[in-house]
């Protein structure tokens, strides 16, 4: 008696479980789920060609890089008149 209990209390809970793993899964959207390629862009007016891009960017790390080589170049500068000064200094306090 307990076994046929058992059997239909197991039948009863497994049975929903297997209905829904057998249910097939809901077709996803393709515009929102995944990636959809395109031909062509929305607006042809939002465009840039590559070169034009691979370009500016080109132009940009190159402004950069001598913006940054010509602020080494005036610190430098600097340290080189302090450091004169500094020896100016020392040598006229060393002849006494």
């Amino acid at each position: 008696m307990t076994r046929i209990a058992a059997l239909l209390l197991l039948t009863v809970l497994a049975g929903p479980a297997v209905a829904l793993a057998q249910t097939p899964p809901k077709p996803p959207a393709a515009a929102q789920d995944e990636f959809v390629p395109i031909n062509a862009p929305v607006n042809p007016s939002d465009t840039m060609p590559a070169p034009m891009l691979v370009g500016t960017a080109y132009a940009f790390i190159w402004i950069v890089l001598f913006g940054y080589l010509w602020s080494i170049r005036s610190r430098l500068a600097t340290v080189e008149k302090e450091m004169a000064a500094i020896d100016r200094r020392v040598g006229k306090d060393s002849r006494r």
